[in-house]
């Protein structure tokens, strides 16, 4: 199973979610987001993974990388690759497939639930959050799992091939989220930093055994062994 793993050049942990690919006999393919290849030059994938940012998908100065990224997403689905998204990834697979994405009233943050209409695609959790950004799904796609925010999980097969994506993060460990933190990545929102810190540790032995189990399900979903 090779998997191309999309990131920005300076985060490129994909956590659990990774840790659970490689359990499985992955094979992880890292291009850097900024400099992504066309799809077509990547040479043989089984799954594309776009990993979280701390930019957002509808900031003009990322119109460029958004706008590459989007087409890569197509290019994949129509050549028969599954992608999974994670935040930033799914807002870029939101917008991508004919949905958009804004800046939310205000960050969603913390260990929360979510209200869901499928518990193996996605869980009720709690989950991590930590992002600004709101999206509006495909209007081909199932929306799966939604919060007080908006949505939280979309799958969409309307180019051929199955997609499936998460606002909240299954793939960040307890110091992933940490470090987030102290880098502010939730911007000035007047937030106790140490209450969420405490919560991801708090969480971690569970949210290890959550992001697994979602990672299996969602490789079955996508039909990828």
């Amino acid at each position: 199973m090779r998997i191309h793993v999309v990131a920005d050049a300076a985060d490129k942990d994909g956590g659990y979610v990774t840790e659970r690919l490689l359990q499985r006999g992955g094979e992880i393919v890292e291009p850097d987001r900024d400099e992504l290849p066309t799809f077509g030059g990547l040479g043989a994938t089984d799954l594309v993974l776009l990993l979280g940012s701390d930019r957002a998908a509808h900031e003009r100065k990322w119109a460029g990388v958004v706008l590459n990224e989007s087409v890569f997403v197509r290019d994949a689905l129509r050549a028969g690759t599954p992608v999974m998204g994670i935040c930033y990834g799914a807002q870029v697979m939101a917008r991508a497939l004919g949905g958009t994405s804004w800046q939310a009233d205000a960050p969603e943050l913390g260990w929360t639930r979510v209200d869901t209409t499928d518990r193996r695609l996605c869980p009720e959790g709690p989950w991590g959050q930590m992002h600004s950004d709101v999206f509006a799904p495909p209007p081909t796609s199932r929306v799966l799992g939604t919060s007080w925010r908006g949505p939280q999980c979309f799958t969409d097969d309307s180019l051929g091939t199955r997609s499936i994506a998460w606002q909240f993060h299954p793939e960040v460990t307890a110091a992933t989220y940490e470090r987030w933190v102290h880098e502010g990545y939730f911007g000035e929102s007047g937030v106790d930093a140490k209450e969420f810190i405490h919560q991801a540790y708090a969480h971690e032995p569970a949210a290890r055994n959550l992001a697994h189990d979602l990672t299996d399900n969602a490789l079955d979903y996508l039909g990828v062994e």
